[in-house]
C-alpha cells in the first residue's frame, strides 16, 4: 500500500510527458502545413531500374538532420521497399502513405552516417536530396543489405543523368 502513492505519482508524470510529446508533434504538422504534399505516385511509372528492401528512415528540411519534417506523415520511419522507376523514386512504407519523388524534383543523392534519430556506420544511409513544392528536403533510407546502398545510389544518379535534353547537373551528386 505505502508503494501506491508513488507508482500513481510516475503513471502520473508519465502521462502529462506523453501528452506534451503528442502536442509538440501536433504544433510541429501545423508549423509545416505549408510545406507541399507529395504527389501521388503515378499509375504508370515506367520501367522497374531498381528495388530494395530496407528502412525508410525520415525526410527533413535540407541541411539539418534533426528537422524532422512531421507533415504528410514524412515524419514517421517505417519499414520499406525503395523502388526506382523511370518516372522517380517510390518509397512504399508499410503502414503509412508512399512517398513518391518525382525525377525532376531529384536534386542529388549522396551516403551519409545519420539523420534524425538514426545513426549507423559510417555512409550507411543514402540520403536523397529533392524539392518537395518550393522546399528543399532531405529523405534517407537504410538497404536492409549493405552492399545495395552503392547500386541504389548508381540508380539514382542514373535516373537523374537520364533526363533528355533538361541539362541536368551531375555536380549535385556525391557518392
Amino acid at each position: 500500500m505505502e508503494r501506491l502513492g508513488p507508482g500513481l505519482e510516475m503513471l502520473a508524470f508519465a502521462l502529462v510527458l506523453l501528452a506534451l510529446m503528442w502536442l509538440g508533434w501536433r504544433r510541429r504538422i501545423r508549423r509545416q502545413s505549408g510545406i507541399g504534399t507529395p504527389q501521388p505516385t503515378p499509375a504508370d511509372a515506367g520501367a522497374e531500374r531498381f528495388r530494395c528492401a530496407g528502412q525508410y528512415v525520415v525526410t527533413t528540411t535540407a541541411g539539418d538532420w534533426l528537422d524532422r519534417v512531421a507533415a504528410h506523415g514524412l515524419g514517421v520511419r517505417t519499414g520499406a521497399d525503395a523502388v526506382v522507376t523511370d518516372a522517380g523514386v517510390v518509397f512504399e512504407r508499410s503502414g503509412a502513405r508512399d512517398v513518391f519523388i518525382p525525377r525532376d524534383d531529384l536534386e542529388g543523392v549522396r551516403l551519409e552516417s545519420g539523420m534524425a534519430g538514426k545513426f549507423v556506420e559510417k555512409d550507411g544511409l543514402v540520403v536523397l536530396a529533392w524539392r518537395l513544392g518550393g522546399t528543399a528536403v532531405d529523405t534517407g533510407f537504410r538497404p536492409r543489405y549493405a552492399e545495395e546502398k552503392n547500386a541504389f545510389v548508381a540508380a539514382i544518379e542514373d535516373l537523374m543523368g537520364s533526363e533528355a535534353g533538361s541539362g541536368a547537373d551531375q555536380g549535385k551528386s556525391v557518392q
